[in-house]
Order: structure tokens, then sequence, then C-alpha cells
């Protein structure tokens, strides 16, 4: 467990890591995960000041230190927040690189990236200077650690049951298959899957980690507590940058407090229909109490008719990047 952007809760992380032992994987906490820092000069830590789990240099530290530990099989990043942006510059990419070859080399199959939200950060530059697929979803000191060490074992409370299937399918190996809840734009689409977090994709534009064009592949967008205007705003950004340019569909997962719903579908509508491509709406992954898991890289199927009703069409992943 590392913490590249806010620091932890220690009660909620000790939950969450209650959480993965139960589904029996050994889970050990970075150095830095629950340190905390501001974000400017270093000095006392104002609690009514935004908080980084330690400095740049720390963060980047665990995270390194961790992919390159051959022992590790999966890093997970412990919550979002903010600062994984400012971790990459602090990244031995030739290290990471050669940490990466190491593990497939020795037949224990590619190590994973988990986590959401900031670490879509992350995941862009991992996906894209390493070659490895990386996996989107909930995190430790996020809505894992409100599921329980119960609930991981299969019993009281049904409604995590998505959230921690997708969990097991990204951590061990397995198909997995998402349904939306209605369709903007009819119609099949297949490619690899890229996107994540919108905010932190238009936030990666012209940077040295801004992910692909998304040429050829499936986008999945999300986000949180960003008004209409601002989505509606970082869309036409992507749009001008020339990053939706030939892509094969867009999956929508979930906005939560992102305004009026019926807005949101309406500026999705205008923005993206234009492309020509399937997009489907309310894909239970992002934000929110269902968060269930995503692999970005993998191959993905998007169709508005896979299911019959009331679920009205399917984001399936194909061959998800476990590695168990």
């Amino acid at each position: 467990m590392v913490a590249p952007s806010g620091p932890a809760e220690p009660a909620r992380l000790e939950a969450g890591c209650a959480v993965l032992r139960d589904m029996g994987l050994d889970a050990v906490v970075g150095k830095h995960a629950l340190d905390r820092v501001n974000l400017g000069s270093p000095g006392p830590v104002r609690d009514d000041w935004h908080r980084l789990a330690g400095g740049d240099a720390d963060r980047a530290a665990d995270l390194q230190a961790a992919w390159c530990d051959p022992r590790v099989r999966a890093v997970i990043c412990a919550r979002g927040g903010y600062g994984a942006t400012r971790v990459l510059d602090h990244l031995d990419w030739d290290a990471l690189r050669a940490a990466t070859e190491a593990s497939a080399a020795s037949g224990g199959g590619p190590k994973i990236l988990h986590g959401s939200s900031d670490v879509t950060a992350l995941h862009a530059a991992f996906g894209t200077r390493l070659r490895v697929t990386t996996s989107f979803g909930p995190m430790p000191a996020g809505v894992i650690a409100d599921l329980g060490p119960a609930l991981a074992g299969g019993g009281a409370d049904d409604r995590h049951d998505g959230t921690l299937d997708g969990l097991r399918a990204a951590l061990f190996g397995g198909p997995a298959a998402l349904p939306g809840t209605h369709a903007l734009c009819p119609g099949r689409a297949e490619g690899p899957l890229t996107g994540g977090t919108l905010s932190l994709l238009t936030a990666l534009l012209g940077t040295p980690y801004a992910p692909p064009p998304a040429a050829g592949r499936i986008v999945f967008l999300e986000d949180v507590t960003e008004a209409p205007y601002r989505i509606d705003r970082m869309l036409v950004q992507l749009l001008q940058a020339g990053w939706f340019d030939g892509a094969a569909g867009i999956a929508l997962g979930s906005w939560r407090d992102c305004g009026d719903p019926a807005e949101l579908d309406s500026v999705f509508a205008a923005r993206l229909g234009p492309l020509g491509v399937p997009v489907l709406a309310g894909v239970p992954a992002g934000h929110g109490p269902h968060q269930r898991t995503l692999e970005l890289g993998a191959p993905a199927v998007l169709d508005t008719t896979a299911l019959a009703p009331p679920a009205a069409a399917a984001l399936t992943l194909r061959a998800p990047g476990g590695a168990r």
C-alpha cells in the first residue's frame, strides 16, 4: 500500500487492509503512507491546509521501492486526493522499466498498479512508459474500508458484491462485465480501454506524461464534484487538443456531486455525440459507494445491446491483466 497523493487515515487504511487480507493477500503499508505535509515549503503541518502523504520525493520513493521489489505482486494506492502529478518527475523510469521487464521474464506475470481518481496520472504514465495495463478501481482507505472483513468473505451485504468481485478479477485474473444504465449514442465498439478521471486527463495534456490520443480506443471517463460547465470545458479542451480523434467509443462512469444528471447527459450528448461513436452512460465505476474495477489498456467491448432490459448496455473487459 502506497500513498502517492493524500495521506490515509490510519483507521481507514487498516480497515481496508483487513479486507484485502481476508481475500488472502499480504498487505504491507509503505513507509510514508501515513505521513503528512502541506503543499508548500517544509514547516509545521497545518490541518486546515491541504495535506500530502509526505514530500514528493518520499511518495515517489515508496512507489518506486514497491514496484521494484520482486516480492511485491501488486502496488495498491491507499487513496486519491491530490499530488500524484507531482510524483512523476521524481520517479526513475529506467529503474521502473527494468523492474517491469524482470517481472515479465520471471514468468510471474505483470505487476499490478491499482488505484483511481488522482491515480489516473500514474495510470497514464505507467501505461505509456512501461507499456503495462493498470487497474482503475476502489482503494483501501476509500470505499474498501467500508466493506469490512466479513463482507470480503462474501456474506453480509450483497450491495458490495460487484465492487469486491471486480477487485478480485483485477488482482487474481478473470473477465469483467460492467452494465451501463443508458446509451447516449447507440452502437458497438472494440478496442483497448483508456481514460480515467476527466480532470486528471486534462491536467496531463501538454506534459511528458500525457496519455496518447484515444484513436482506436474505448475511452472511460468519470469525475467528482465538478460542475457541468467545468465538465463541458474539459471536454472541449480534449476535443480541441485532438485527443478524442478516432476514438472507438466512450463509456461514462459515475459523476458524483457533479450537478443535475439530465444536464450532464445533455452536455455529453452535445460534446461527444458529434464524434459518431457509441456512448454508454451509467457505468458503475469511479467515485461513489459502488466502484467496479476497470483494466486500463486491456481489450474491451462496448455494446449498447449486450444485455437484456433493464440493463441496456455493457462494457466488457475481455482480457483483464490480473497476475495471480
